[in-house]
């Protein structure tokens, strides 16, 4: 009979050497390592049936160790270990599925004891292979129920999903009218495949009513399906009735899905994939909210930093350009002086709306601050930045604020601009040199200048 192998995790050498000398006593196989990664190396490798991992930990900490081990496809069972106690953080763990939680420094009979019962759960469990099976698709289902990253949760859900056709690709996106968005592929689908997949895809999300499974001839002639696909599977997500996410499985090339297909399993996976997507999707709503400047209703200061970051890496990536508009309202406080700051908060509120009507949809605006704005211009360069920074100065300057006023109002604005990567290409260097140009046309106002225009 094979020994069983326990694997102890923790950084303190001396903790893994009374671990090891406690349980090897009792005639178990013990390993140990240092850190929640080097754990993950030795999980993968198998054969692991009980982790005794360390909660607090540099890197990798308990709690990351027990989630990769709930995703494993036959997971080991976990102990988690701290020197400090909380119920609220032992809740939390049992939660999450660890079998049992001590408190250091423990007796070693109380680590017998619990060693012991949970390997002996474990022994039951493996006793009915169906009933393990069921357990590990609740807490995969759990999991993902979990989760609030959209493009997590689409990676776990298709891997889960997967797993349990006997393998294959996969993709997930999120439909809007005429576009895709988020699209995330595995297993050998490229996104170069799964992007016009996606595009292709449109017309049926609308009219899919649930679970769908496309073989043989029942596949789409229009469809550009990849290489040796032979069945489609269409799982769609909801999010008030509406179905906003769809996660698609393909077969492996030449190969097909298991026979017969686990329809109620893959069912379960979606409602909890749903479910997740559900709460993910109000996160999303909420992170908005965080985003969003509460007069104007246009994007903030902390948002034009993350959407720079990831503009930034798409550009590198694809080879593109893309531009920054910084605008300024000229004696802007005159306005607040004589008419009161809720008048002042209106005009503002009117310059938003004609920046809007300035720029494209794929284009971005935010409320720097006070009575500054910013626009992301999307695959602009020099030249578009140049037209568009006009027509933004040419709106605002022959709009009329106020006009049911005794004292009809027309303000001005100052437009500077940067193009990526042709001005700067790192982040604070774009932002800085497209405010430079801005305050640099401030000495005359109601003009655009460009970052070029610095070095003249």
């Amino acid at each position: 009979m094979n020994k069983t192998i326990i694997l102890i995790v923790d950084e303190e050498l001396s903790a893994r050497r009374l671990f090891a000398e406690v349980l090897s006593e009792d005639g178990h196989e013990v390993e140990t390592v240092s850190s929640g990664e080097l754990a993950m190396t030795r999980l993968a490798q198998g054969g692991i049936s009980l982790v005794v991992t360390d909660l607090v930990m540099s890197g990798m900490d308990g709690m990351q160790v027990l989630h990769q081990c709930r995703a494993h496809n036959n997971p080991p069972e976990v102990i988690l270990t701290t020197d400090h106690s909380s119920v609220e953080t032992a809740i939390q763990a049992l939660k999450n599925g660890a079998c049992d939680y001590l408190v250091k420094p423990f007796n070693p009979a109380e680590l017998r004891h619990v060693v012991r019962t949970s390997l002996e759960q474990r022994r039951l469990l493996n006793e009915n292979t169906q009933l393990k099976r069921q357990i590990d698709l609740f807490q995969r289902g759990q999991n993902l129920a979990s989760l609030l990253d959209i493009e997590q949760l689409f990676t776990e859900a298709l891997q889960a999903l997967i797993q349990e056709v006997g393998g294959g690709r996969g993709m997930a996106f999120l439909p809007d009218e005429n576009c895709v968005s988020q699209v995330i592929s595995l297993n050998d689908l490229t996104e170069n495949e799964a992007l016009p997949l996606a595009h292709a895809l449109l017309p049926t999300v609308k009219e899919l009513k649930g679970f769908r499974l496309l073989q043989g001839d029942e596949l789409p002639t229009n469809l550009p399906l990849p290489t040796g696909t032979r069945s489609l599977c269409l799982l769609p997500l909801l999010h008030q009735q509406r179905i906003e996410g769809l996660l698609v499985l393909l077969n492996r090339e030449e190969e097909d899905f298991r026979q017969p297909l686990p329809r109620l399993n893959l069912l379960f996976l979606l409602e909890q994939t749903a479910l997740g997507f559900s709460n993910a999707y109000r996160y999303q709503d909420v992170r908005k909210l965080v985003h969003t400047d509460d007069l104007t209703g246009l994007h903030n200061y902390r948002y034009l930093q993350m959407i720079l970051d990831q503009e930034i890496h798409r550009a590198d990536r694809y080879d593109l350009e893309f531009s920054l508009v910084f605008i300024d309202i000229d004696r802007f406080k005159v306005v607040n002086d004589s008419r009161g700051h809720l008048a002042g908060s209106q005009a503002l509120k009117e310059i938003a709306g004609l920046l809007q009507q300035s720029v494209r949809e794929a284009d971005i605006l935010f409320r720097y601050g006070g009575d500054e704005f910013t626009g992301f211009l999307a695959e602009t360069g020099t030249e578009g930045a140049a037209i568009v920074a006009e027509r933004i100065r040419r709106n605002i300057e022959q709009h009329i604020f106020f006009p049911e006023s005794d004292n009809p109002t027309r303000l001005t604005a100052t437009v500077g601009y940067a193009t990526f990567p042709i001005d700067s290409a790192d982040h604070q260097g774009i932002i800085d040199l497209a405010d430079r140009a801005m305050y640099v046309g401030k000495k005359v106002r109601n003009v655009v200048r460009s970052a070029r225009e610095l070095n003249l």
